[in-house]
């Protein structure tokens, strides 16, 4: 029997793509028209998702590698004690959208973890590809993570109680920053939560099966490992750190938790990638989520398979 869609995923992305209305498909390499309709997209996610009451911000800057000053957020609860656990959100965006262009959902994003879970969480407005290409937005994030491990007692944390989270983009993005804090010696992180994570550079093959249920299609992901990369993606050089399915030793990572849905052109990368983290002694929590493609949760929240995997993101949150 072939794969098919979640009948709730399915009936509230059809009013999705109704509101929006049909857009053409952006060819390979067509950065700007994606950022246009994305931003279109997400805007209208963030203007019709229900606000969320009881999460207080903060500005801070980070400081990058090369000095440049990163905007951040700090998204904290407005009543009680702190957990004293923390984490540094990664959003997703195929490595070329910032917050500029899909900030407005993130904002829901980042207030609902943090009302649901009471745990505290820093966004970054990590620099983008192509034109930061790598290594500037996993160097962007790593610089996040050192701030937020530095500034953790002055914020009511514990230095050794934080976690990196991302999804799309930006869970590659979170597993690569994991690989440098173990490679460099760098701040302790105590879990990776990896939301249908972008691992791999390498052109995966077609699968004809997934293609009308796809919301991040083959083209656009060349799009934006070729933004990142230029003409290195997919050779025989590619850093771990900008595509971890790279890496050749998993062990000694963090704790880790990662779902993706069976819909998702990453569902293979992260499958290897969970059973290699296994594999090197890495205590690994998978979630595969039949009838679900990518961004599911975002697209859908109000179906069931949206919500219990929302409440496993929350769970290991509450768990740090």
């Amino acid at each position: 029997m072939a794969l098919r869609i979640d009948p709730q995923v399915q009936e509230q992305m059809t009013r999705l793509a109704d509101a929006l209305g049909e857009s053409d498909e952006a060819p390979v390499g067509d950065v700007e028209a994606r950022r246009i309709s994305g931003h279109r997209m997400f805007d209208f996610i963030g203007a019709t998702s229900a606000p969320i009451e009881g999460v207080d911000t903060d500005n801070f800057s980070v400081t990058a590698g090369d000095g440049t000053e990163l905007a951040a957020t700090w998204y904290r609860p407005s009543t009680g004690e702190l957990r004293g656990s923390a984490v540094l959100y990664l959003h997703g965006g195929g490595m070329i959208f910032s917050l500029e262009h899909i900030g407005s959902m993130y904002e829901i994003a980042a207030r609902r973890y943090v009302f649901e879970s009471g745990v505290p969480l820093l966004m970054v407005d990590y620099r983008v590809a192509p034109e930061h290409p790598h290594p500037t937005p996993v160097e962007d994030c790593y610089a996040a993570l050192e701030w937020l491990a530095g500034n953790a007692s002055a914020l009511g944390c514990e230095p050794g109680r934080i976690a990196v989270m991302g999804d799309s983009a930006g869970g590659g993005l979170a597993a690569g920053v994991c690989l440098m804090a173990r490679d460099r010696g760098g701040p302790a992180v105590a879990q990776q939560l990896l939301i249908y994570p972008m691992l791999d550079d390498r052109p995966a093959a077609c699968d004809p099966a997934l293609l009308r249920h796809l919301t991040w299609s083959y083209d656009d992901n060349l799009t934006g490992w070729g933004a990142l990369l230029g003409d290195d993606a997919g050779g025989g050089d590619v850093s771990p750190y900008a595509a971890p399915a790279r890496a050749t030793d998993l062990a000694g990572l963090p704790d880790t938790y990662i779902d993706v849905g069976d819909l998702d052109i990453f569902r293979d990368e992260d499958i290897a990638y969970a059973r290699r983290l296994t594999d090197a002694g890495v205590h690994t929590e998978f979630h595969l989520h039949p009838g679900c493609p990518h961004a599911f949760e975002a697209l859908a929240d109000g179906a069931d398979v949206s919500k219990r995997a929302l409440n496993d993101r929350i769970r290991r949150l509450r768990s740090l």
